[in-house]
């Protein structure tokens, strides 16, 4: 007993001690004309790079303490890139094999990452015939790899209910900590897990924040228009943890928004942050003529930019996928 104690024990040392308790910091140049006080939670200082330390932690110490998990585990999980980054750490400080499967659109820069870490992975090449999406095919190739391997477990980021509790528990008590009141919180969604965690949140306490969901042009969760490329905004399923309510509106965003708006971020604030934060980005731009002098305004920058340089970051990718007139019009942006 006291080796399966100390083996739980690794999730609080190390490491994966540092998860959480990111900075907020205030952004003066993002939008210098506006008399709105706008700030950013930084997920991307989390050890494993994104918001997605918190939820992979909490997923595991509640799998452990549940006996669900145990050395001998497996591991297995449909991920566009930061979950399993997440899970390769953890997974790693723990000695368990790591299993993710992916798609043609997770970024080589994140493949290399996850290997790197020592975890497998597994792709799934065709889309869910029924509906032309990928992740309804990696959640079916992850329930026949645990069916396979008998002693695995499957977090579940999308049903999870510690995905959102993570949130719930650290994510929005650290910004209010910090800020007291919030007028405005703009948060991507994929799995859901964020939006439903900081909702929780602020409903529990009865606060009157305004809950802006940023989704994905081509993405079911809000039903918006349009196609996307980019992972770790939208999602080709609407996830269990969403249900009508949790956001007071939404935003979509397209990739092109996407790119414009970590640009932005970069060349204003010098921070190089993830695609779907350039989305947050594009999302604040619409609303802040609807908000009073002096609102506190929070968007939650959920990676870092490194993974997207070949994207986002790259003028080749712009031109290639939107053409040169629009990569003109995004350096005019800018």
């Amino acid at each position: 007993m006291a080796s399966a104690n100390r083996w739980e024990l690794k999730l609080d040392e190390g490491v994966l001690g540092l998860i959480g308790r990111t900075p907020l910091v205030r952004l003066k140049q993002l939008y210098p004309e506006t008399s709105v006080n706008v700030y950013a939670k930084l997920e991307m200082f989390n050890p494993g790079g994104s918001a997605k330390d918190r939820p992979a932690l909490r997923m595991m110490k509640e799998a452990i303490a549940a006996g669900l998990v145990r050395p001998s585990t497996t591991i297995v999980e449909s991920s566009s890139g930061n979950m399993a980054i997440s899970l390769s750490m953890i997974c790693g400080i723990l000695g368990l094999r790591f299993i993710c499967v992916v798609d043609p659109r997770t970024a080589e820069a994140n493949l290399r990452i996850i290997r790197t870490y020592g975890a497998e992975i597994n792709y799934v090449t065709e889309p869910d015939p029924a509906t032309g999406e990928f992740l309804p095919a990696r959640i079916a190739r992850v329930k026949e790899l645990v069916q396979q391997i008998g002693d695995a477990f499957w977090p579940n980021q999308y049903a999870n209910p510690f995905n959102a509790a993570a949130h719930r528990d650290t994510t929005l008590p650290e910004i209010v900590q910090e800020l007291g009141s919030i007028d405005m919180l703009l948060v991507g969604v994929s799995s859901c897990g964020s939006l439903r965690g900081c909702s929780d949140y602020i409903k529990n306490k009865g606060m009157p924040t305004a809950v802006i969901g940023v989704d994905a042009g081509g993405s079911v969760i809000f039903g918006g228009p349009g196609s996307r490329k980019l992972p770790g905004l939208g999602a080709g399923i609407v996830p269990p943890l969403f249900a009508p309510g949790l956001a007071d509106g939404h935003e979509t965003v397209s990739d092109l928004d996407c790119a414009t708006g970590c640009r932005r971020l970069l060349r204003r604030e010098s921070i190089m942050a993830g695609g779907s934060a350039g989305g947050v980005v594009a999302a604040l731009e619409r609303r802040l003529p609807q908000l009073p002098d002096g609102a506190n305004v929070v968007l939650i920058l959920a990676d870092r930019g490194e993974r997207y340089l070949d994207t986002v970051y790259s003028d080749d990718w712009i031109r290639s996928g939107f053409g040169e007139a629009a990569l003109a019009q995004l350096a005019a942006d800018v």
